[in-house]
């Protein structure tokens, strides 16, 4: 017999559920609100008469910082995939000296706070002349990633039967080979799921950007809202709607890519 869920966990979870998702409500509800509401008392929860200045705002103004933006993810995505991939494979299937501490050194990496991070790159890119730069940007946007990727690669492709990497060995094939013809292709969620996260992670750094770009010719969509705050006037409805068409991408790739990514994630934690 099925068990039967009670009501009241039902209602808790609703509950639960609208407070997560209320600040997302009040970024759409402010996005599409007219500058003379803004300091409504009370405040006006349904936008009654809706406006799209904000959005207009963000198409004429802001469409270079989301080219920026998707530009810096996806060059964080590729140099985190060329470095994390390989590394995770030596660790899992070569299994080089020194292996175990190398792995505990990208575990205390993670830990570092960005801005520690931000001001060694700063030092470093001013004497560099590395400044306000796309790919400055990212570089040290992958170095939050690579860490992660590696880890996330090792667990996964320790699971990997042996079989497989011997079989390659037995019909010639050499270890760039047998990785990138074997081993790769059955670590598709893995792959995903690090260039998913790689990608989020550039996608909604603010750290970095307002540290290593902030007077470049190209600046991510982090920054690009400050257009709309001034010293004595903020375009409350110009922010929320910015912050609203830069949270599309990461909803889209999120739940696309959902089941690939509780796969990638999940590797390597259980072994037949």
């Amino acid at each position: 017999m099925k068990p039967r869920r009670t009501w009241w966990k039902t209602a808790v979870g609703l509950v639960l559920t609208a407070i997560m998702l209320f600040p997302v409500y009040w970024m759409i509800n402010v996005s599409l609100t007219r500058t003379g509401d803004m300091r409504a008392d009370p405040p006006h929860w349904f936008p009654w008469a809706p406006t799209f200045e904000g959005y207009a705002d963000v198409f004429s103004d802001q469409l270079p910082a989301l080219g920026t933006s998707i530009l810096v993810g996806l060059g964080c995505v590729a140099l985190t995939l060329l470095i994390s991939a390989p590394a995770g494979f030596a660790l899992a299937q070569l299994r080089p000296r020194g292996a175990g501490a190398l792995g505990f050194l990208l575990l205390v990496a993670q830990m570092i706070p960005s801005v520690v991070m931000a001001m060694g790159f700063y030092a470093i890119y001013v004497r560099l002349g590395w400044l306000n730069t796309v790919w400055g940007l990212i570089i040290a946007d992958s170095t939050i990633a690579v860490p992660f990727g590696v880890l996330l690669f090792t667990a996964f492709m320790a699971g990997i039967p042996r079989e497989l990497t011997q079989a390659a060995k037995v019909d010639g094939a050499g270890t760039w080979r047998t990785f990138r013809s074997v081993v790769l292709p059955v670590s598709r969620n893995s792959v995903l799921t690090v260039s998913l996260f790689a990608f989020l992670w550039a996608w909604s750094d603010f750290i970095f950007a307002s540290t290593l770009d902030r007077n470049g010719d190209q600046i991510p969509i982090t920054l690009g809202i400050y257009a709309y705050i001034g010293n004595n006037t903020t375009q409350w409805n110009s922010i929320m709607a910015t912050a609203v068409v830069a949270s599309v991408p990461a909803a889209v790739l999120l739940v696309v890519a959902q089941r690939y990514v509780a796969g990638g994630v999940t590797a390597g934690a259980v072994k037949d």
